[in-house]
């Protein structure tokens, strides 16, 4: 099963995953971590998400593609994918099924999406940001830019997967584990 696991930053996306991929043997791809890898190693996919990344924009679409599919390739036997924090836009949505067609014969099964208010976001945000080192979490007007780009550009993913019979709505506010059996029983 390849599960796509939704909601604006701050919504609890990476926590949940880990906990999901742990649970189920899929493999966690997070788009964040593999942005801060290639942005470590300075390579050339790094530097350019690099750029938009410190501006609270979001990284174009060709872009976080290529870094998406390097990784996966790296797992050729996975029993499942979590995609946290891709698709992000309709054309990244349809990229991704595409790469699935053809790299595995397989396709999104679900789209989980965590649902938690903006000011409940940026106060995890903010919260992050002072043991995390990231800049994009340390200053709250990045923060309200994150939140705006993904309202703007990011929530039409929504209607895409349910459209297609795989958006399940999750309430993102509460424990770690009552947010996760909520994850669980829709996985299940």
């Amino acid at each position: 099963m390849n599960i796509v696991l939704f909601g604006p930053p701050g919504a609890g996306k990476g926590t949940q995953a880990i906990k999901l991929a742990e649970n189920f043997d899929y493999i966690h791809l997070s788009t964040g971590d593999i942005f801060r890898r290639n942005i470590k190693a300075k390579n050339e996919l790094g530097n350019l998400a690099s750029s938009y990344i410190d501006k609270g924009e979001l990284v174009p679409d060709e872009v976080t593609i290529k870094m998406l599919e390097d990784e996966t390739k790296k797992h050729p036997g996975a029993k499942g994918f979590i995609f946290d924090g891709f698709p992000r836009t309709i054309e990244q949505a349809e990229a991704l099924d595409d790469f699935l067609a053809n790299h595995y014969g397989s396709k999104v099964d679900k789209m989980l999406s965590l649902e938690v208010d903006d000011k409940e976001l940026i106060k995890r945000l903010v919260e992050r940001g002072k043991t995390s080192g990231r800049s994009d979490d340390a200053d709250p007007d990045i923060i309200g830019n994150r939140i705006v780009e993904y309202n703007k550009k990011t929530a039409p993913l929504k209607e895409y997967y349910l459209n297609q019979g795989k958006y399940f709505d999750i309430k993102g506010v509460g424990s770690v584990d009552e947010i996760f059996q909520r994850l669980a029983a829709e996985v299940e």
